[in-house]
């Protein structure tokens, strides 16, 4: 049986996959089939990660995580974790292939999805002109037309961002009433680069090798036009990979899993949280990291306890 599985292969995984292993706890990654590295493997040049002054591609970088990981001892496998069995002192984590693996301890760090569209040129323009995140990739549009899809905190919160670096920016919004609090509309509302497009809903992304434009149509009309635009950012929303442990962990009111504090612990003993599975609101690699090292030196402190007891309980015995 296994000290340590950690579920997930982000920032927050293989970051307590490193210290983990640093503690000779012999961590096993259980890093998916498909969406090894997260989020980030969708993300270019990266220059908001603390260390890499002259930025870094987020494949390269989340490559380097898990190297270091494994120069420390860390063991990859490359399957999805289709169930998890929590309770009780051996946690059971069955994948794939059909195998289960057992652990004292398990780290649950699988992240988050952003919401997407669904549309036509989604997917091949992701990361050449289509982000999910402002504060990643603003930067690379410096006096460049964008557009900002959504209409809640997080959508006016992107583009009133991104007006640090376009010189115009649009605001797609499928109502003509946003969701976002009022002091954010106001601010939005205020800011002579950001223009709101009521009543639209962006039907297909246009561009070949980047994007050149949007199609948008009407929600009232039913008419189409096309909208020619540098870089666009969805901004609809985002869940947190959550499924597997519904019934299984106790959630907050935001769908995150809770935990004590400050900490990474869980409702359950010997189950750990970190990166977006714990996080409502900051969602960046850097904290992600950040609550991966919590996880591990949290599991590492209760498994020590788990050791002494077993001692204590053995002297206890010997002396009887």
């Amino acid at each position: 049986m296994r000290e340590l599985i950690i579920i997930g292969s982000g920032p927050a995984g293989f970051t307590a996959a490193i210290y983990a292993a640093r503690a000779n706890l012999k961590p096993l990654v259980v890093a998916s089939s498909v969406e090894v590295g997260g989020d980030l493997m969708q993300t270019t040049e990266v220059e908001n990660f603390p260390g890499f002054p002259d930025a870094i591609m987020g494949p390269d970088l989340m490559a380097k995580m898990q190297q270091q990981a494994e120069r420390f001892g860390a063991e990859i496998v490359y399957d999805d974790t289709t169930e998890l069995e929590l309770d009780g002192p051996v946690k059971r984590v069955h994948l794939g292939n059909g195998g289960v693996e057992e652990a004292k301890t398990v780290i649950f760090a699988t992240g988050s999805a952003y919401r997407k569209l669904g549309v036509p040129g989604e997917e091949t323009l992701s990361g050449h002109g289509v982000s999910w995140c402002a504060t990643c990739d603003g930067f690379f549009f410096r006096d460049k037309t964008v557009a900002v899809v959504g209409g809640g905190d997080s959508a006016l919160e992107e583009a009133t961002f991104l007006t640090k670096f376009a010189s115009k920016v649009y605001v797609v919004h499928r109502r003509e009433e946003l969701r976002a609090s009022k002091a954010l509309q106001d601010r939005a509302f205020a800011n002579d680069k950001i223009e709101f497009v009521w009543n639209s809903e962006v039907v297909e992304m246009q561009g070949a090798s980047g994007l050149t434009g949007a199609v948008l149509r009407d929600t009232v009309s039913g008419e189409t036009r096309e909208l020619p635009l540098d870089g666009l950012f969805v901004a609809v929303g985002s869940d947190p990979r959550v499924h597997l442990v519904h019934n299984k962990l106790e959630l907050t009111s935001d769908g995150v899993v809770r935990v004590d504090g400050r900490s990474s612990r869980t409702s359950v003993a010997g189950v750990f949280a970190a990166g977006d599975v714990i996080d409502p609101t900051y969602r960046q690699a850097v904290t992600a990291a950040g609550s991966g090292t919590v996880a591990a030196l949290d599991a590492e402190h209760y498994l020590a306890g788990l050791a002494d007891a077993e001692k204590a309980a053995e002297a206890e015995l010997a002396a009887a």
